[in-house]
């Protein structure tokens, strides 16, 4: 199981400044919509410059049509930067499977993960949305995936079990809304700690309040990487 840190920070120095603290820690490195919109493609550079050996997670949710889709996965596969980046399983089969056709020749080409639910849902929120339930629908978005080419999912680690069943043990699950050691959940519905994550066979856990609001974040994720 590897740890892949969210850098959610309201500035890019800020975020950098936390980089800098755990420079020397094998981890993953997710940046969202929040600093890449502010910071832009300067900003993978400059993480990649504190240590080019970091592993960066470009978290867009690609969601559109299947052919700007690949557009935008061909430019982020083409950064030499991004090692791995997302899309919605929602965008449907046709979508993925454009996006893997157009970057399969790219060189040491980003991984590709499809979300299935956000970790924000409850199953009534959920439901009111797609009309079925999260495990159901979860399952069935990863199935997709599986089909697609597609090299795993975000999930929350309650769904990462019954994905592998129906899919492979060697297609990632990728699980937001970890709270290593029963923090607040804050605006996350499914939540779950390190224990559970490992039980359920989740391959990359995503931490960031828990750690980057710590007063000691480096010693937050020195704990985190020992109990994984």
């Amino acid at each position: 199981m590897k740890l892949c840190i969210s850098l959610d920070l309201p500035s890019a120095e800020e975020n950098l400044a936390l980089v800098k603290e755990i420079k020397d820690f094998d981890v993953w490195l997710k940046v969202g919509f929040r600093s890449y919109i502010r910071d832009g493609k300067s900003f993978l550079e400059d993480l990649k410059a504190i240590n080019p050996n970091f592993k960066i997670f470009l978290d867009l949710k690609l969601y559109d049509i299947p052919n700007t889709m690949a557009d935008a996965a061909e430019e982020i596969s083409s950064f030499g930067l991004v090692d791995m980046f997302n899309v919605h399983a929602s965008a449907g089969i046709n979508a993925m499977q454009t996006v893997m056709d157009r970057i399969k020749n790219i060189p040491n080409r980003p991984l590709v993960l499809a979300v299935t639910a956000l970790t924000s849902f409850d199953n009534a929120s959920f439901l009111a949305v797609y009309n079925e339930s999260i495990s159901t629908k979860a399952t069935q978005f990863a199935k997709d995936t599986f089909s697609s080419g597609v090299d795993g999912v975000v999930c929350s680690a309650f769904e990462s079990l019954d994905i592998k069943k129906n899919t492979s043990n060697n297609f990632i699950t990728l699980c937001p809304g970890i709270r290593p050691f029963g923090e607040d959940a804050g605006d996350q519905k499914r939540v779950a700690d390190i224990p559970f994550a490992k039980e359920n066979s989740v391959d990359f856990i995503v931490v960031g309040r828990p750690i980057y609001q710590d007063k000691n974040p480096k010693e937050v994720v020195k704990k985190i990487l020992e109990n994984i």
